[in-house]
């Protein structure tokens, strides 16, 4: 086990104004915990608030280092020693809960799996309005109702009293009791002397609650004010410090308070806030559960543990979203006055698509249904026995080393091949399966967390690029090996590996993966480009449905890489006078299979792809290769597609389906003549059409069919147009 810790910077979107002042900016410490034998990983935030926290001290740094050396030496918690420093061990706490979801197949922020966490359920939360002028208040007021809060949080204490008591009585003017819950917080703004009158001149405006009135420490005078308030008090500040349990069931007692809030980074974590809360129970006092301050990792954290606790009134969990460089990464989402989790669902659609399959392909039955990808058509069912399923996978496994207990990383749709195979390999090879809902980021969750973690800013990673080799000695400073977020094997589409290589963080990430195939479409030359900064080996693959995904891969990167596919042992391959492909594969398919892929075969066995058949048109008695011309151009300031439409003169007329950036139409001179110097002027599209989107298929190939007929009605639509034009003019 190895733990270690990662300091981050919080920028609040606006200032942040409390009693004791405002803040800008955030300081939290990210805790993190890697078990290599199980290849899991957990993170947790520690996050003293600085001049309330007891445990904001100057040698923070040097205790949370102690703490993790003993939760590394020990293997478990060391609750006594973490007493007195509750945000440390709220850290600790949810780091721990991390790698065990991690262990438990979950993800790293699913920590307690509820209603909530799945998504199922949202949270009731207060609105928060916090200190500034009393405009800026106002308005900030305003705007919660607007969202839908019937319950909203006013800081208090901070501008002239006067004008606070102003406020209050224009909302609940505006808003009644019935409509609206009105809870105060003067974080111990109020002097002792001053503090009953006060609270008298706010009982008629039915003020459900104030947070701590007075500073913390004054018992007696605190405990008069709760007897004699005509507004509830409760104790937040108050209860800071309290870490024997003894000591907090004395304070109960002596001040009797209406409630108690409870915000874990504060009060003892986890474990000293459940403390708290029995206390609380015991004496009949209320209590609700509130965050402080803390990124998403927190928030999480405590959002999670709080479903948990089936408390019957709004809590006080929006705060996560203050910050302009939050981590994004657990999706934490306020809708309404409720905050959920995983609001959109896709990861956990996904994981529970995958748990079905698992279940398909364990059950009796020998085959199941897979879709073509529908590039050249619509998509079809394909019924695929699971014996082949399984030959093809130990192809794969052999062919790429993969070992049991390797981490492979599914992020392709399940109901194509691509994505089932996957998951099959994993099956079949002992491979430890991480999901990710298809996206054109698969990795960001995981730069996200490595970038919170600070992960590569602590390991020295050698920028020599290495070869690769064929060897059976597993890469040490690669995939899960490095770290155990990072996946060993990863299959993806080439707009995936693209979009990813786009952004650092995933860059990183990507470049670290030992094995690394892409499938579903042409490798461009920008992409090929990009792809020669990965330090593992990344292969091409070449396959479809009918093969039970790839039965060729050709080497991208490295000293090894190739023009040429080369076949996966037990392939045989031939060509038809035509030239097209034919593939022999009797422990994958059952009969010789024809494609429409004309290759050119090389002695060696391997092939080269030349074009498609059906990809091909007939121009002027030319015959052009879309592929091979999308090749050739490359990428464009926009996204396109080639394609023909019918020409009575040529048969066929090249055309390009393009994507205007914001809407706009690109000058059509323009484009032509940046083809010009790609393709010639021979092989220059004939016409050029802006659409909304390129059609394409689920799995994100081009859709050809789809394509020729979208450029087909435009065109006609363009003579149409030009016809009645012609017709209107002046005779």
């Amino acid at each position: 086990m190895i733990v270690s810790y990662h300091p981050y910077t919080l920028q609040f979107k606006e200032p942040a104004g409390t009693s004791r002042g405002v803040y800008h900016t955030r300081k939290v410490w990210y805790v993190s915990i890697h078990r290599r034998t199980t290849h899991a990983f957990g993170i947790g935030e520690c996050a003293p608030l600085p001049d309330l926290s007891c445990d904001a001290v100057p040698n923070y740094e040097d205790i949370l280092k102690e703490a993790c050396h003993l939760l590394e030496s020990r293997q478990a918690i060391p609750y006594d020693f973490l007493r007195p420093y509750p945000s440390i061990l709220f850290g600790m706490e949810t780091a721990w809960l991390s790698l065990e979801a991690m262990e438990n197949g979950r993800s790293p922020f699913m920590l307690l799996e509820s209603p909530f966490s799945k998504g199922e359920q949202g949270i009731a939360i207060n609105g928060l309005v916090w200190m500034g002028s009393y405009d800026a208040m106002l308005r900030r007021m305003e705007e919660k109702i607007r969202m839908g809060f019937h319950c909203v949080k006013i800081k208090v204490g901070a501008i002239d009293w006067q004008q606070e008591l102003e406020l209050i009585r224009i909302l609940r003017g505006a808003f009644p009791a019935e409509s609206l819950q009105l809870r105060l917080d003067a974080n111990g703004g109020f002097r002792p002397d001053e503090a009953l009158s006060r609270l008298h001149e706010l009982a008629p405006y039915r003020i459900h609650s104030i947070e701590q009135p007075i500073r913390q420490g004054q018992h007696e005078q605190m405990a008069r004010l709760c007897s004699e308030s005509p507004v509830p008090i409760a104790l937040d500040e108050e209860l800071i410090g309290i870490n024997d349990y003894s000591h907090k069931e004395a304070l109960l007692s002596i001040i009797n308070p209406h409630y108690i809030i409870l915000k874990p980074s504060l009060h003892g974590g986890l474990c000293g806030s459940e403390e708290w809360m029995r206390l609380a129970r015991k004496q009949g006092i209320g209590y609700w559960i509130t965050s402080a301050l803390e990124s998403n990792i927190g928030l999480n954290a405590i959002a999670q543990w709080c479903a948990l606790q089936h408390i019957d009134m709004p809590q006080g969990l929006g705060t996560g979203q203050l910050f302009v460089n939050n981590v994004d990464a657990p999706d934490l989402h306020i809708i309404g006055e409720r905050l959920w989790c995983n609001v959109r669902r896709p990861q956990a659609k996904f994981q529970d698509e995958l748990e079905l399959f698992r279940k398909e392909w364990t059950d009796d039955a020998p085959s199941l249904t897979v879709y073509t990808s529908g590039s050249t058509g619509a998509p079809r069912p394909y019924t695929v026995e699971k014996s082949r399923m399984r030959a093809s996978a130990l192809l794969t496994l052999r062919f790429l080393r993969l070992q049991e207990g390797d981490t492979a990383l599914l992020c392709m749709p399940l109901k194509y091949i691509a994505g089932k195979m996957m998951a099959v390999r994993a099956f079949v090879g002992n491979l430890r399966l991480r999901a990710v809902a298809p996206s054109s980021h698969p990795l960001q969750i995981i730069a996200d967390l490595l970038k919170a973690e600070g992960f590569w800013e602590s390991h020295s990673i050698d920028n020599d690029i290495p070869d690769s080799r064929h060897d059976e000695t597993p890469n040490a400073s690669l995939g899960s090996r490095l770290h155990p977020l990072i996946p060993d094997f990863i299959a993806l589409t080439p707009m995936q590996a693209w979009h990813t290589l786009q952004e650092e963080a995933e860059r990183m990430v990507f470049q670290h993966i030992p094995r690394i195939i892409i499938g579903g479409g042409s490798i461009s030359h920008e992409l090929h480009d990009a792809l020669q900064q990965c330090r593992g080996e990344v292969y091409s693959s070449y396959g479809m449905t009918e093969t039970l995904s790839h039965i060729a891969l050709r080497r991208l990167n490295g000293s090894r890489q190739s023009d040429a596919y080369h076949l996966l042992p037990g392939i045989q391959i031939s060509t038809t006078d035509e030239g097209c492909l034919m593939i022999d594969a009797p422990e994958i398919c059952s009969e010789r299979l024809l494609t429409h892929d004309l290759v050119h075969l090389r002695p060696d066995g391997s092939f080269t792809i030349l074009g498609r058949t059906d990809n091909i048109i007939s121009s002027g008695g030319i015959k052009l290769s879309l592929d091979e011309l999308e090749r050739r151009v490359g990428l464009l300031p926009v996204p396109y597609m080639l394609t023909a439409t019918p020409d009575v003169a040529l048969g066929e007329a090249l055309t390009m389906l393009y994507v205007s950036p914001h809407g706009e139409a690109l000058s059509e001179a323009e484009l032509r003549q940046l083809l010009k110097t790609r393709l010639g002027a021979y092989g220059c599209p004939r016409h050029f059409f802006s659409v909304p989107e390129l059609p394409l298929t689920e799995t994100g190939k081009p859709a050809r069919k789809r394509a020729g007929e979208m450029a087909a009605k435009m065109l006609r639509e363009k003579w149409s147009k030009q016809a009645l034009k012609s017709d209107d003019s002046p005779r």
